[in-house]
């Protein structure tokens, strides 16, 4: 029994976690990309200082993977965000209740706690420069509190960026899958 609430535990926390959806041209061989830089006219539809982070995370993620920022690049990386504020899901629960002979009643309410939620879809596109064509593509959803200080957002968006530039280049992951 123990055991079993243990899984329970580690996957209820496994599910909480960002996840991320990817999509690329099984035609391109990413590996022959070895320059980027970022889109000049990115319009994310965040605030400017969240726009900053994510450009600097990803440049240092993009960069611990053997890809060099250039201002003739390979790739162009584009991002842009929607966003939805939430309640939180955590609740208090209130009941009453009551019964005898046979016949229950009840009653219970949830009182929302922890404040509002920011659930955000970051979407991170690559673009081969020459072609002018999209070739890869990962849609991450996750959320993170509304009133989150500066620190909790780097952390965020470092969690966020990282999951979604694990699955790059797509062809290094089919191997280690093999």
């Amino acid at each position: 029994m123990k055991s079993a609430m243990a899984l329970f535990g580690i996957l209820l926390l496994v599910s909480c976690g960002a996840t991320v959806g990817v999509d690329y041209d099984e035609q391109i061989d990413f590996s022959e990309y070895t320059t980027y830089n970022f889109y000049p006219s990115i319009k994310s539809g965040l605030n400017e200082l969240d726009d900053k982070r994510i450009s600097k995370i990803a440049d240092s993620l993009l960069q611990m993977k053997g890809l060099t920022r250039s201002e003739d690049p390979q790739l162009f990386v584009n991002f842009f965000a929607s966003e939805v504020l939430t309640n939180s899901r955590n609740t208090i629960g209130v009941g009453v209740g009551g019964g005898g002979r046979n016949v229950g009643v009840g009653v219970s309410g949830g009182i929302p706690i922890g404040g509002k939620i920011i659930n955000q879809q970051l979407t991170v596109d690559l673009i081969d420069v020459a072609r002018d064509d999209l070739v890869w593509q990962a849609v991450v959803d996750g959320e993170y509190k509304e009133k989150a200080s500066p620190k909790q957002k780097e952390a965020y968006y470092n969690t966020v960026l990282s999951k979604i530039l694990k699955k790059y280049p797509p062809g290094k992951n089919k191997r280690e899958k093999k």
